[in-house]
């Protein structure tokens, strides 16, 4: 996969200004195009008493939300034209409910850029899900951690194989980020690799992938020895696949999916 054009949710929140920054630096790399997107719902005072709250009230709300949208269009304005993107940039708003519009709006892009799952709940209608977008864009999401710094783009990645279909799939759309990395670790947690994962290494090294095999004890959780394998071994990218479960199943029980977005301190680049 070439990639030439990004797509970044942006709300000009604490969490969004870090992938803001890493898909600059993508675009840059790439010397691609980047296209800032804010979705907005209904805020969640009305979804939850629209039907009791005044005419006025709703009016209030709604003008809170186009000067706030007109703020963060002129604070990705600002942070492009800084990085000299101004002439290869564009912002959209998108009027979405539950991700479903930037959902089906993301699949005609190469990568979608996205922060961590938004924790103010006065601000959940202006967010976007990353899981969700992993989930029915059908394309690759990389998200950025809260407050995550680097001078350049990651030299070495980790891959969390497990031998599956998501996984997969990861690894074949991560597979031109994977050879741009003098360093790439196939992570696999338990008494031994998965089956194929031989062949898995010597596909990669035929794309000149210079691809090594750590093999984890499952001491802890999966996600916890994927995270912890990344900061042990100094990776800057995380490469897995998503929901290899139902999203119900991981909402209501948690999962590797889950408690990776939840505690990862670098990047994780992510398809289902």
């Amino acid at each position: 996969m070439t990639i030439r054009n990004i797509l970044c949710t942006y709300n000009g929140s604490n969490t969004s200004v870090s992938s803001l920054k890493y898909a600059i630096r993508v675009t840059q790399y790439h010397e691609g195009w980047l296209t800032g997107i804010v979705r907005h719902g209904r805020p969640e005072i009305e979804t939850r008493f629209g039907g009791q709250l005044p005419r006025d009230v709703i009016e209030t709300l709604h003008q809170q939300d186009a000067e706030r949208i007109k703020e963060v269009s002129d604070s990705f304005q600002g942070e492009v034209t800084s990085a000299g993107l101004q002439d290869r940039s564009e912002f959209v708003e998108l009027e979405d409910v539950a991700d479903v519009a930037l959902s089906e709006f993301s699949r005609s892009f190469d990568l979608i850029v996205t922060g961590v799952p938004e924790k103010d709940m006065t601000a959940t209608h202006l967010a976007a899900h990353p899981d969700v977008i992993a989930l029915r864009s059908g394309r690759p999401v990389v998200i950025v951690p809260d407050g995550y710094v680097t001078e350049g783009i990651a030299d070495h990645a980790i891959v969390a194989w497990d031998g599956k279909r998501s996984a997969a799939r990861a690894v074949g759309d991560a597979m031109s980020v994977l050879e741009d990395k003098p360093r790439v670790t196939i992570l696999c947690v338990g008494k031994s690799a998965p089956d194929g994962t031989d062949r898995l290494i010597t596909n990669l090294k035929r794309h000149g992938i210079n691809a090594e095999l750590e093999l984890r004890p499952k001491d802890h959780s999966i996600g916890k020895s994927i995270i912890g394998a990344a900061e042990d071994l100094g990776a800057k990218l995380i490469v897995m696949g998503a929901y290899e479960h139902s999203k119900f199943s991981h909402d209501l029980f948690g999962g590797v999916t889950t408690d990776v977005i939840d505690a990862t301190k670098v990047p994780v680049f992510m398809s289902h």
